[in-house]
């Protein structure tokens, strides 16, 4: 048996880690190397244990696993990302893949998809579902421009985590703190969402945001 390939676990669910931890280390070609609960941590495992594949949940303690991805590209392009999460794939599959990561796989999915996965994109390939490929490839043929997507969708990354940390009841200056970021920043991104969503005021977007968690939440 060659050398197996060091996965590195990265979610905010001791108990979540816990159980892939389990499943992960009884493949005979994978290991655990490490596992972090947010960013930093998960930057500074990733510097010392050099996995071959990090599986990185989008919620994170105090950050955003999007940006977890872009950071991971740049600092360690060696590495091969699999987002691991609950959020909804039609919404967020591209942008993962566009921060940096190799596949995409809702937490719903059977446990054997995540291992199919880890091996996959460590092999250079990509792994999403027949669902996201086919639409990817629908744009990529058809030339779908962002006028045509919903208005959720001509969100930046950015915009989108103010919207939700929005609808989840955090104030201006809470979300300034969580994404680390002036008041200010967050008023700005705050604007261009209402633009692009043609939302009239504060209390519209507020409206908008939590309609839209909680659509998330049952849909």
């Amino acid at each position: 048996m060659g050398t197996k390939i060091k996965v590195l676990l990265v979610d905010d669910h001791p108990l979540v880690r816990e159980g892939l931890a389990n499943l992960i280390n009884q493949q005979p070609d994978l290991e655990i190397c490490g596992e972090a609960g947010n960013e930093p941590q998960a930057l500074e495992l990733i510097g010392q244990t050099l996995p071959d594949v990090a599986v990185v949940d989008l919620s994170l303690e105090n950050g955003s696993g999007i940006e977890l991805l872009k950071n991971i590209r740049v600092r360690h392009p060696g590495v091969k990302a699999l987002v691991l999460s609950m959020h909804d794939e039609n919404l967020y599959a591209e942008r993962a893949l566009h921060a940096g990561a190799r596949g995409y796989i809702m937490k719903r999915e059977a446990a054997k998809k995540v291992i199919a996965g880890i091996q996959a994109v460590h092999a250079g390939q990509l792994y999403v579902s027949e669902k996201i490929a086919a639409t990817m490839a629908e744009k990529f043929v058809g030339g779908k421009s962002t006028a045509e997507a919903s208005p959720i969708e001509q969100l930046s990354d950015r915009e989108l985590q103010v919207f939700e940390l929005l609808g989840q009841g955090q104030s201006t200056r809470q979300i300034s703190e969580s994404l680390h970021v002036g008041f200010k920043t967050v008023q700005a991104y705050q604007a261009r969402i209402k633009e692009k969503l043609q939302l009239a005021n504060a209390s519209e977007l507020m409206r908008a945001a939590i309609r839209w968690n909680e659509s998330k939440q049952t849909g």
